[in-house]
This record gives structure tokens, sequence and C-alpha cells, in this order.
């Protein structure tokens, strides 16, 4: 079937087991590449060999051309397939494929040259007669032009890089007055990602939704679509929820966006796997404009296979050694919907910044039209080097409500403790009316976001919590006396219950009180009533416990880390998760001991980090005097840039520089009161002692 005996799969995650899988199904041997901070990752253990790149950091591993093409070169490799991400739109990578005498599993450098570029894409395209979208896409265009150009494309507009996706480096602009600074951070952000910060502006389209059609072509002249996608439910211009085929559009639409999605293919003499993507008026669906081609494999392919049966890496191999598509565009049969949820490391509930941790316990959902592209595995230690999505959850039905019928199932099903995660959020959106009725376009989750009720830290979870400290604490040693060994309560008096303190956050604790054994106790959270409560372990999974309360009785998984900074227990089930530290008698005296003299309801001194990562800018310096929202510095995590203030004025004292990294709630700075300058200084109080005043 293909003249392959070896292919390298330049990537990393859940895309890089993916391939894997392919080649292996077609008997094809396949060799990883990983990085340091992916020496024990899934994929390194899913291949058939592995190659080390470099450390951590992409630039020195998964992006190091010449250590990609030596891994090839020592093991044989024809062939390198990129995934996405990386190297997979690289024109530059292609061709120093082509010169070492390695097949790229891509397009050609040709079609990633035109179509890698936005600019020069949505020029060509629309010089072959598909429509645009109105905007300013000229090569070389500085701020002031662009600023310049700004009125006659009106607003809202968005800032995108020409050179990405992804939505990184996508700003949209409301005012003209926000325009300046926008353009600073698209580019700054533009240049990181991609190593290109050449941008372009076009008109934000209201209520729009995003739309993108697969293409399969070989290198024969022969193109063919695959239908379409919807992946309008989005967040920060990222693909969130993606469906096919799309409720918008009808029979007639469909066979019309395919067509021009094949005729951009041709246009470039593209081959292989590709996505052109388009931009729908939710208003008038029969309208629509070119956005961009994504010339490699989409991170929501699956969904397309589902509904097709087609495998794409498959034929982006057999396109690859030169085969001939065996499907005409009459063979295509989209066959009942699919629904794909993109699971990532983030905490929806602090802005969905990026969460790092290690995974200590994992359930992945199965069933009836499920699919999971993961990588994740027990033990799997996820750091903030790279993009934070984990995992895929696909489900197939056929018709659309019994496909979110079964994702929500599967999305309940899946459990990852250790870190923060989105599940939770994605579920909710699931769930959402307006999705249920196809009702969607890109504004949406935004316009949901704050209506969404999460789940909080309950009885149920605060109980679950002491009793698994209180079990761990009941058991005794073999020869110990159990009557002085356990924590009873016993006294020649009254009965003393056992005191846990919860940290439910960096801030907040609940103390709760457990009298009694484990599987039989009264619980008392915060002084209230006591309550009946138990804990007993479950048959399977292993980490799974019953945890009744006053009479009802809840499953959940319970699994406990110690990093150094107090005994964390994460507690999940049912899609949800978190997190709650067992506060030691020395750190809650510390923190009274440091509150002494705060003002009840003041914003505390502290400037604590929301999320793990890297320091890449320090905006002002130790002893500076700051205003309330003033930036101090800015940490960057899995390609994602925020921004900490102040939340009091003051002088701030700060030791860090970029560069440096930081823990999730990590004092960073500290803004303590400035002098009162009104007041008598040392200097000021020596003049008036020695005019005689009172010293």
């Amino acid at each position: 079937m293909t003249t392959f005996d070896t292919v390298l799969v330049a990537n990393r995650g859940e895309i890089a087991c993916r391939i894997i899988r392919t080649l292996q199904r077609l008997g094809i041997r396949s060799v990883a590449v990983y990085s340091d901070a992916d020496r024990g990752a899934r994929h390194v253990g899913l291949a058939d060999v592995a190659v080390r790149l470099g450390p951590a950091r992409a630039q020195l591993s998964y992006l190091d051309q010449g250590a990609v093409l030596a891994a090839a070169a020592a093991t044989g490799a024809q062939a390198i397939h990129p995934g996405y991400g990386f190297l997979s739109e690289n024109q530059a990578f292609a061709q120093a494929c082509a010169d070492a005498g390695v097949v790229f599993i891509g397009p050609s450098v040709h079609a990633l040259t035109v179509m890698g570029d936005k600019i020069r894409a949505k020029k060509h395209v629309g010089d072959s007669g598909v429509p645009v979208i109105p905007g300013v896409s000229l090569p070389g265009q500085t701020d002031e032009q662009l600023t310049a150009a700004a009125p006659g494309v009106g607003y809202p507009m968005l800032i995108k890089p020409s050179a990405g996706g992804g939505g990184k480096g996508m700003v949209r602009v409301d005012r003209p007055g926000d325009l300046a600074e926008a353009l600073v951070t698209a580019r700054r952000v533009a240049a990181a990602a991609f190593g290109d910060d050449t941008l372009l502006i076009e008109r934000f389209v209201s209520t729009p939704r995003h739309i993108e059609v697969q293409v399969l072509a070989d290198t024969h002249g022969g193109v063919i679509h695959l239908g379409e996608r919807e992946c309008s439910l989005q967040r920060r211009h990222q693909k969130v929820i993606e469906e096919a085929p799309s409720p918008l559009l009808d029979d007639a639409t469909r066979a019309r966006i395919g067509e021009a999605a094949c005729a951009a293919a041709r246009s470039v003499g593209y081959a292989g796997a590709g996505t052109v993507e388009f931009l729908v008026s939710d208003a008038a669906p029969g309208e629509f404009f070119f956005m961009e081609m994504n010339t490699r494999l989409q991170v929501e392919h699956p969904v397309t296979e589902m509904i097709t049966g087609i495998d794409l890496v498959e034929w982006q191999v057999r396109v690859a050694a030169g085969e001939r598509l065996d499907h005409r565009q009459e063979d295509v049969v989209l066959t009942g919907h699919a629904i794909e949820a993109r699971v990532y490391a983030e905490n929806p509930e602090r802005g969905f910044l990026p969460t790092t941790g290690t995974v200590l316990a994992l359930r992945e959902a199965t069933g009836e039209g499920i699919r999971v592209d993961s990588a994740l595995t027990a033990g799997l230690v996820v750091s903030a080097d790279y993009d934070p999505m984990l995992a895929k959850v696909i489900a197939w039905a056929p018709d659309r409500a019994g496909a979110l019928a079964r994702l929500d199932r599967a999305l309940a099903d899946t459990l990852v403790l250790g870190l923060r995660t989105n599940v939770e959020y994605l579920r909710l959106l699931v769930q959402d009316a307006d999705v249920a009725a196809g009702r969607l376009d890109t504004g949406l989750i935004e316009r949901k976001l704050p209506g969404l009720a999460f789940r909080v830290v309950d009885d149920h979870v605060l109980a679950a919590a002491a009793l698994f400290l209180h079990r761990a604490a009941w058991a005794v040693p073999p020869g110990a006396d159990l009557a002085w060994s356990r924590p009873t309560g016993w006294r020649m008096g009254p009965h003393v219950p056992t005191r846990y303190v919860l940290a439910t956050n960096a801030t907040e604790s609940v103390t709760v009180t457990v009298e009694g054994s484990p599987a039989g106790a009264s619980v008392s959270i915060d002084g209230r009533p006591a309550l009946p409560a138990s804990l007993s372990p479950a048959r399977h999974p292993e980490e799974a416990f019953g945890v009744e309360v006053d009479g009802v009785l809840r499953m959940l998984s319970i699994a406990e880390a110690d990093n150094g900074a107090g005994l964390r227990l994460w507690i999940g089930g049912d899609g949800f998760s978190v997190d709650v530290v067992h506060r030691t008698g020395a750190e809650i005296l510390a923190d009274e001991l440091a509150g002494l003299g705060q003002v009840a309801g003041a914003a505390g001194p502290d400037v604590r980090t929301p999320m793990p990562g890297t320091v890449v800018a320090v905006h002002t310096e130790s002893g500076a005097l700051v205003a309330v929202g003033q930036a101090i510095l800015t940490v960057e995590a899995m390609k994602m840039e925020h921004q900490l203030t102040a939340a009091t004025a003051g002088i701030v004292t700060l030791t860090l520089k970029p560069g440096d990294l930081v823990r999730l709630d990590q004092i960073v700075a500290t803004v303590t009161a400035a002098p009162d300058p009104g007041a008598p200084g040392p200097d000021t109080a020596t003049v008036n002692a020695d005019k005689g005043a009172p010293q």
C-alpha cells in the first residue's frame, strides 16, 4: 500500500499518540521525538523508538529543525508527519525535508508559502473568485499604516497575525483609542508564537459562525471535500467544541461552500489533508467569506472521521507516498452527527488561566459512539512549557441531540485529578439551551460565561476531605495500642472531636470537626450542627469512595499529593473536580500573625500569581510607588500572558526578573502603604528638637 516502512512523528501530546496508532494499524514503524520535559510522556511509550531532541523549550527541541531531521536520519525514517502546530505549516522545514531526501507528510512548499500567510492567501483566493472579508491585508504594514487604514475598515475590527492561527495574537478592537495598544500586544504575541510579527486587520462580522471545510487531495489532481465542521463555540478565538455537520447549512449551501473549498485547494495544487475556513453570517447562511486555509491536520479532524469513516491520517500518509484518492465526491456520505470537546489544563473559575500538576488519578470515557484522543496517563507531569490541551472527547450518534447527550455522559465519566481542567465547563456548555438548539455564534461563550453556575466546595466535598484525612489517622500500625493511637476524641469528660482546617483557596479556610470512626462519624462544618457522615471505599475504581452525609450518598474520587506546601487533596466526580489543602497548626498561626494590624475588608498587600509560569516582563522596580491597577509584572504559561496589577496603592517590593519561574498562588510582590507625606519624618523631628520643640 505504501513505500514507507518508518515514519517519524515530529510532535507531542494527543496528536502524536493519534498518528502513531494509525501508523501501527498500517504496519509502519513509528519514531517519536521528545524533549526533556516529555521523557515520560505517553507518545514516547507508544512509539517503536523514541529520540531525544533537547531541553523543554520548544525552540530547543520540537522546533529545532536540525535535531528533527537528524532523528529521522538516525532512525531510517523515510517520511516525517508534523501533526499540527510546531513545524506543520513551516515551509522552510518542508523545504529542508526535501533537501534531506525525507518526505514531508503535508502539502508542497508552494501551497505552504501561499496559504501560510493570511495576507497572501486572502489576495490569492480573492483573485480566484472566492469571497473574502473586507480589510487591509498588505505585507510589511507598520502600526502607523494600519492605524491610517483602520477608518476604511470600520469598527469593530480584528487584528490578526499573518503567519499563524489558533487565535494566538488575535485581538478585537472596538474603539479607535484602543488600536495602538492592541497593535503592540498583537505584534509581541505574533513574534513570540510564530517568529513573524506581520499583522492584518479586517472587519469583525457580528454574530458570525465559524464553519470550515475538510478537503483531501492527491498529487494527481484529485480533490474532494468531506463536508464541513461547525467551530463557532470559541473562547478568545480558540475553538472549544466542534461538530460535524453544521446545524446551520442546508444541502445546497453545503455543496457550494464545499466546492469553494476545493477551488481554493486546486488553486495552489494542494495535496494531502487541509481545511479551508469560512466566516458565515448567522443571519444570512447562504453568504460565506474565506478566512484562511490551514495546510495541515486540524485538532477537530475526528468529527469528520466519525461521520465519513475516512481515516485522515492514513490518507495523508498514502497521498504522501504517491497514491491516488480512491474516493470520488459522490462517494462521500455524511452519516449521523459527531461533536468534539477539547479538554484543557486550565481553570475556568480563574479566567481560564493555564494550570499545571501531576495526574494523580485518571478515568477516561468509553462506550458506544465514544472516542477519546488523549495524551493523559496516571503520573504524567503537565508543565507550563506547551499548549494546555490534554485530550479530546468525541461522541457520535445518528442525530445531533443523541450526540450531545452522549458527549455529556462521556464528560461526566471523565476524571482527571491532580490539576484543574475545563471538564465541568464543557458539560455546562453542552447542556446550554442555545447550544442544544444549534443557535451558535463565535461570541456565544463570552456572553454565557458570566451566567454559568460552577459547582463549589460543598458539604459533601468538605466531609469527604476531612473523613479521608481522618481515615489515614485512624489507621493504626500493627501492634499499636488502639486506645492511644486512634483519634477517637476520648476524654475523661466529654469527647473532643478531631479538628481539620481545609484551605479552599489561597486566602480562605474551613474548619471541619470529626468525631467517631470514618465509617460512622459525626461531622460539623464551621461550627454548624453536626451531621452523620461516613466514608467507605468503593470496589472500583481504587480511588473512589462512597461519601454519605446526612443520608445522602455520593461517589467521589480522592487523591492526595504533598508538594512541600501542605497535603493537597483532589476530589472529583460526575465531571467536576476541586482541590483543598490540609493546613497545619503552624501555618494557621503564621497567617494569623501576618494578619495582625490589617484592616478588615481592606485589600491585602500580597500580589499572587493566579497561574504557574514564567515571568516575561517586569513593569516597575522594587521601592517604586504604584497606584491601584498599575501593572507590576507579566507571567506567561502555555502561550498565554497574564498581567499582574496592584490591588492597593503604595510602595512595591519585588525580587523577580524576566525568566524566573513562579508557582500557582506564589506571592510575587507586596505593596505596603506609603508614608503619609504630612506626617513628620525623622529629619523634621530632629530639626524641631533643635528648636526646642517637644521630642
